[in-house]
């Protein structure tokens, strides 16, 4: 037999081989099925012979129902972005669910995208942070395709959601800066557009306002992206006016604080923490590099990736059960760039 030939071997060649019947084959690569040591032995051994692995179509197909999820996200650049993704495909591969990764960053490809998810009878769907409008979320639920978010805000019915406590976390950044000595503050980042944002920007701003802080002493930089080049073009915009210029700020990932962080230092002279406090969110792999020691507001990629992965395999068994909400806890990391 050619190697190709091996490659593309079915379930009849393995029966035909093991001297068994089509049933026992199915039976031996079914979890918890029923089946003889003596009778495994003999399917597994000339399996392994002819390369064979089970065509997860065509069993999704004769079962009626799919081990296939889609995982829609944005911003496959981001460092936060990788983190969160590795452990929701080990969640979902605990489960034996396989994902199906769709990039959202295109408007125009994104409908067709969440279609083609359709054609392979999707057991549901996980939508991260900046994913596509709840619009083509609500088309699934509507053809009965399980929805669950993450850092999404829960206006959608029928749809499950896990956020990190992005409000608290900006209370966090408040007191860290407050308490550090800041007496000018800035929010930079999408505090209109994005719900993790805004909910970032509301804590902050209302921690700050506890604090005894005067609304005319901070400043929100609203920025349409969570980016590097989003941060250097804020710490342009707020640095200008030297008078005026924060000594505290908070930005909404920490991305956007790194790309802050490099402008300030580099066209203002800013050191931090010397004469600027900064604090940003997510603790990626970068903000721990010695060239930035970021303080940061930790989320748990780890608890999210776990819940979304819980709620959305409740929903697969029980599309009619009410909508749930959790909210995952944040930690603060100090680092360098707070004292």
């Amino acid at each position: 037999m050619t190697d190709k030939e091996k490659s593309w071997a079915i379930a009849e060649d393995v029966a035909r081989m093991a001297g068994v019947s089509r049933s026992a084959v199915s039976r031996t690569f079914t979890p918890g099925a029923s089946v003889s040591p003596k009778t495994r032995a003999r399917v597994l051994e000339a399996a392994k012979t002819l390369n064979y692995h089970v065509d997860i179509n065509a069993r999704n197909m004769i079962q009626g129902r799919s081990t296939f999820v889609g995982v829609v996200t944005s911003a496959l650049v981001s460092p936060f972005r990788a983190q969160l993704l590795a452990p929701i495909a080990h969640h979902l591969g605990a489960r034996g669910l396989l994902p199906i990764l769709m990039n959202a960053d295109d408007p125009d490809q994104t409908s067709y995208a969440l279609q083609r998810l359709l054609s392979y009878r999707i057991a549901g769907v996980i939508m991260t942070s900046g994913a596509p409008p709840l619009s083509l979320a609500r088309e699934y639920i509507e053809r009965k395709v399980p929805v669950a978010m993450i850092n999404r805000a829960p206006e959608l019915e029928g749809a499950d959601v896990i956020n990190s406590d992005n409000h608290a976390g900006g209370a966090l950044a408040a007191r860290e800066l407050f308490n550090s000595g800041a007496t000018r503050f800035a929010f930079i980042g999408p505090h209109t557009t994005h719900f993790s944002g805004r909910q970032r920007c509301e804590g902050y701003v209302d921690a700050l306002t506890r604090l005894g802080v005067r609304k005319n002493r901070i400043t929100l930089c609203n920025s349409t992206i969570s980016s590097y080049e989003a941060g250097q073009l804020a710490a342009r915009e707020v640095l200008a006016d030297a008078a005026h210029a924060p000594d505290g700020v908070f930005c909404a990932t920490d991305m956007v604080a790194l790309g802050f962080m490099d402008e300030a230092r580099r066209t203002f002279g800013r050191r931090f923490p010397e004469d600027m406090r900064l604090v940003g969110f997510d603790d990626i792999q970068h903000a721990a590099l010695d060239s930035y020691r970021l303080s940061t507001i930790a989320q748990n990629t780890d608890t999210l990736a776990h819940s979304v992965v819980d709620m959305l395999s409740h929903r697969i068994t029980d599309f009619s059960r009410a909508a749930e909400v959790r909210i995952a806890p944040v930690t603060f990391v100090r680092r360098a760039t707070t004292g």
